[in-house]
């Protein structure tokens, strides 16, 4: 299988989110023992960091167009992968992750409070982001009438939208458009040669304590936001920012 979605953005990535509501375990013994599980699968992650504010992260070299990392915070505990052969590819370390954590972290169901499945693309345009969003998805929106007022720009324009999947309301698909335009280079018109980032993200809170294992949930979650980026994202957002960013070029 091959990457889907590789055609519409300069960046794809497939990212695991698990969040717990007690801290996770950061003792040396605990830590090197998680991570070396992961190695053992991937021996090509091999950039281990500490960060500041506590966060160890293992990761693949950057210098590659496609690597993956894990990172264990204080209430999380993430996997990516960036620009992945497939989205099955995608998978494999995800599900390692998952499978591990139970046993080397101790993660125990009761204290979960959601797993979340990314779906993320990232645009590059050295422009003002907030003017292509709006052109791009905003076109005849009552909410970007400001911008027909004489020497009006756009400064913040960055839509979300959260819609529960099940009647429960326990599965949750947002859409997050996140620029990065700042009001100095609209000001100046310095810009960076910076990204628009779409997030699909499917959110599974854990109220009900469901009984298959992580992993699973989380294969079956991917599936669903495979398919709703297909029928979505790509020909609703995509294309249309895609057109907007190829007017200004």
């Amino acid at each position: 299988m091959y990457n889907p979605f590789s055609a519409f953005c300069d960046d794809f990535y497939v990212n695991m989110r698990l969040s717990t509501q007690l801290n996770l375990p950061h003792s040396r013994e605990t830590v090197l023992h998680f991570f070396e599980r992961v190695q053992k699968e991937y021996p090509s992650l091999s950039r281990f960091r500490k960060h500041d504010n506590g966060d160890l992260c293992i990761e693949e070299s950057r210098e590659s167009d496609s690597y993956r990392w894990v990172t264990l915070e204080a209430k999380r505990l993430l996997s990516g992968h960036v620009n992945p052969s497939s989205i099955e590819d995608s998978m494999k370390i995800h599900q390692l992750v998952l499978e591990l954590a139970p046993y080397d972290l101790g993660i125990s169901p009761v204290e979960i409070d959601h797993l979340d499945v990314l779906f993320g693309f990232d645009l590059s345009f050295r422009g003002n982001h907030d003017e292509v969003v709006a052109e791009g998805l905003m076109p005849q929106s009552p909410l970007a009438s400001l911008l027909e007022e004489a020497g009006a720009k756009a400064v913040d324009i960055q839509p979300s939208v959260t819609v529960a999947l099940s009647e429960d309301c326990r599965l949750q698909a947002r859409i997050d458009v996140i620029t990065r335009t700042n009001s100095y280079q609209v000001r100046t018109g310095d810009y960076s040669n910076d990204v628009i980032s779409v997030y699909l993200i499917l959110r599974r809170y854990w109220g009900d304590r469901p009984k298959e294992p992580m992993e699973k949930l989380f294969g079956e979650m991917t599936e669903r936001a495979e398919s709703l980026c297909s029928s979505y994202i790509v020909p609703r957002i995509l294309r249309p920012l895609s057109s907007a960013i190829a007017s200004r070029s």
